[in-house]
């Protein structure tokens, strides 16, 4: 009886194998498939990608078009957006001083703080030259800072060492101030020269680089009180990161008219340093204070006009 249950059994357990023990059979099943699939092979080599791309999906790729930032032309109607999906809004001076001293008034920030203007500049030139990264010096037509610059003046004539300290230079000398500028015994903010030092101070042209006499700076010449009128008032700029120029034109306390004179006289002079036959030198201007964000304003009415130059050359004439 207990031979004849048990055969029973069995025979049960063998048909109903696959209800009672699904999984088993589905990995028996999957390695079986596998190993035919591994013991399969292509009697043929498998097409590969061609290496050569055409000329559009090229240009595509290079043009940066994957990730480009789309603009939106219109804009934003929140004060909350996403910036670089819209255009930098651009304002008018007026408009944008305004709004700094606005800003001023939100952030309990010190009313009197300077104004500064980033200048973007364009250094191109006729075919592969550039404009080289230059210093300049310039006096507002309306000073802000109450500082006088200390200038040093080279001369080895009595008479106009008298006449330099007489108009305010910090330091008089010839050839004997050389060694303690060099061992910075002696520093200023300037350094002028007559012509005839200009040929005994070449051990100074790598100490002092940008700040040496030059007569394209108007540090070197024969009229030392002109000179020294500029320099102990004037405000010096440079170049840098190759085309920008960072440089304060006024106070927020000041008249709109007086901000906007510096601002002219700063770009004017800068548009000296190249041709304007190669274009608009001035790029875009930004400008801020000393705690706020910066503010798109427009150049186009502080750069000078071919026409106005062609004028004053003929007058000159």
């Amino acid at each position: 009886m207990a031979v004849s249950v048990s055969c029973c059994l069995r025979r049960v357990l063998a048909q109903c194998r696959r209800y009672v023990f699904p999984r088993i059979d589905q990995r028996v099943s999957a390695v079986s498939c596998s190993i035919n699939i591994q013991q399969s092979s292509r009697p043929y080599a498998a097409a590969t990608k061609s290496a050569k791309k055409t000329a559009k999906e090229a240009t595509w790729k290079n043009s940066g078009t994957e990730t480009a930032k789309r603009e939106n032309t219109c804009r934003p109607v929140d004060d909350v957006y996403l910036v670089w999906l819209y255009k930098r809004p651009m304002y008018e001076v007026e408009v944008a001083l305004d709004m700094l001293r606005k800003f001023q008034e939100l952030d309990f920030t010190n009313p009197k703080q300077y104004i500064y203007v980033n200048i973007t500049l364009d250094m191109t030139q006729e075919k592969k030259k550039k404009v080289e990264p230059f210093v300049s010096t310039i006096c507002f037509p309306h000073p802000f800072v109450e500082e006088i610059n200390k200038v040093l003046v080279f001369t080895e004539n009595e008479g106009q060492a008298e006449i330099a300290k007489a108009n305010g230079a910090a330091f008089v000398g010839g050839t004997e101030l050389i060694q303690e500028i060099l061992d910075d015994a002696i520093q200023a903010d300037f350094y002028i020269a007559v012509p005839g030092m200009i040929g005994k101070l070449y051990l100074l042209k790598d100490k002092l680089r940008k700040k040496f006499p030059s007569s394209r700076r108007k540090s070197l010449g024969p009229d030392i009180p002109k000179m020294l009128e500029f320099f102990k008032m004037g405000h010096e700029y440079m170049v840098e990161e190759d085309c920008l120029i960072k440089t304060r034109i006024g106070r927020l306390n000041m008249p709109n008219e007086q901000i906007l004179a510096n601002l002219d006289a700063v770009v004017k002079d800068i548009c000296t340093y190249r041709p304007l036959n190669y274009g608009p030198f001035v790029q875009r201007l930004v400008i801020r204070s000393s705690t706020s964000e910066g503010l798109l304003i427009p150049a186009d009415r502080f750069l000078p006009q071919v026409k106005d130059v062609e004028e004053e050359e003929e007058d000159a004439e």
